[in-house]
């Protein structure tokens, strides 16, 4: 839709309506909705719910507990369809507050302004330090919003830009190394969580973490995998071709009402798929699997007894017993293997290891090569004493 008065699309006339900063985020949130996943949103709404109460009149009087105002912001305020729920008495009076005294979006121009915001980024609600990566989300997010100002012209230039003396903590961008395990560790792991869960739930989750190891899968690839998109010979290498993904957020931020959106691949356009060869030994583990639990009725693979899609929490948990049976206590105190997300790195790292070519390796896993030499190129666990004995080998041999 259009605004018939100055020809932008309604959201962009909005936000250049905007004469507070509040009223500024309002637009750009009904500007990005349609379009961003629930993570997404969640996150969306999770940063500016931080910066926004920072972001008022210093001297106003009367300013509402932080603890309401970011409910107020994060359950009725930015949430379009959060905006029509009834509001307690506190929660309303912490509306109106904000709506007096956010800064007007012009102010955003100044430095000391933008460092109220920034600042307020670093904080735990409690107090605390925030951690590195949640600073470094949530101020994302903030210069995304600054810049969008910025391509209205309603600043002249991203403000966060002028900041010389706020530095956000650095984050890792490697995977750590002490994660992820080698083939014998991985196939221990995978023994031991048939014996990890409720009923069959342990058997069932078997394949699904071999996914993970085997093919490289993020967990919710796995999720979305369907009978459909295997193929999976009685001898030799077989293939999936991944289509859709099913990332777990909060229902409140998904279209459907659900936890887990139908969502296109991570760094693919929307309905274009991703093939991945899969060695033999995956490939008898998903057929095991088919004939023992089926399929549900759209071809999924994995889900639960009611053919739902499995929690974040159901998986985890199998996996952290399955830890415990197949670790040495060393190992179950360390980091190794400490997520199912972490046999995705042990993937690749073997992958990268074996010397197949980084451009092949980054199309099965899905990332570009950049992003892939950057991350995931690390040795597997063991991988130290192999190169020691190479070394012993080459110093005996000049001698």
């Amino acid at each position: 839709m259009f605004d018939t008065e100055t020809g932008l699309p309604v959201s962009m006339s909005k936000a250049k309506n905007a004469v507070t900063w509040l009223a500024f985020v309002l637009a750009y949130i009904d500007m990005k909705w349609p379009h961003d996943a629930a993570k997404t949103r969640d996150s969306l709404t999770d940063a500016l719910a931080t910066v926004t109460p920072a972001l008022v009149d210093e001297n106003a009087p009367g300013k509402p507990d932080d603890l309401v105002l970011r409910e107020a912001l994060r359950q009725y305020v930015l949430p379009p369809a959060g905006r029509q729920l009834p509001r307690p008495a506190d929660i309303a009076a912490a509306v109106t507050w904000l709506e007096r005294h956010s800064l007007p979006v012009a102010d955003l121009a100044k430095v000391r302004n933008v460092r109220l915001g920034l600042d307020a980024l670093t904080l735990r609600l409690d107090g605390g330090a925030a951690a590195a990566t949640t600073i470094a989300r949530k101020r994302s997010v903030f210069y995304n919003v600054l810049q969008y100002a910025v391509d209205l012209e309603e600043l002249p230039s991203n403000p966060i830009d002028k900041v010389k003396a706020w530095k956000p903590p650095k984050v890792r961008e490697v995977v750590d190394r002490r994660v992820v395990v080698n083939p014998a560790q991985a196939r221990e792991l995978l023994a031991a969580v048939t014996y990890a869960g409720r009923l069959d739930r342990g058997r069932h989750l078997r394949a699904f973490f071999a996914a993970l190891y085997f093919a490289g899968l993020r967990p919710a690839e796995a999720l979305g995998l369907r009978m459909q998109d295997c193929h999976l010979p009685e001898t030799g290498w077989g293939r999936l071709v991944l289509a859709k993904s099913k990332p777990q957020a909060n229902k409140r931020w998904s279209d459907s009402g659900e936890a887990h959106d139908d969502r296109s691949l991570k760094h693919r356009a929307q309905d274009e798929g991703r093939p991945v060869p899969i060695p033999p030994e995956l490939v008898a583990i998903l057929r095991e699997h088919i004939e023992e639990f089926g399929t549900h009725d759209d071809g999924r693979l994995f889900r639960t007894t009611r053919g739902g899609v499995i929690s974040i929490g159901t998986y985890c948990e199998a996996w952290q017993k399955a830890r415990t049976l197949a670790l040495t206590p060393e190992q179950v105190v360390s980091p190794l293997a400490a997520r199912p997300y972490d046999l995705r790195h042990a993937a690749v790292s073997l992958w990268l290891n074996s010397g197949v070519a980084a451009p092949e390796v980054a199309e099965r896993a899905g990332h570009g090569v950049d992003v892939l030499l950057k991350v995931y190129a690390k040795c597997i666990d063991g991988g130290v004493e192999i190169s020691n004995r190479k070394i012993d080998h080459a110093l005996e041999t000049f001698s």
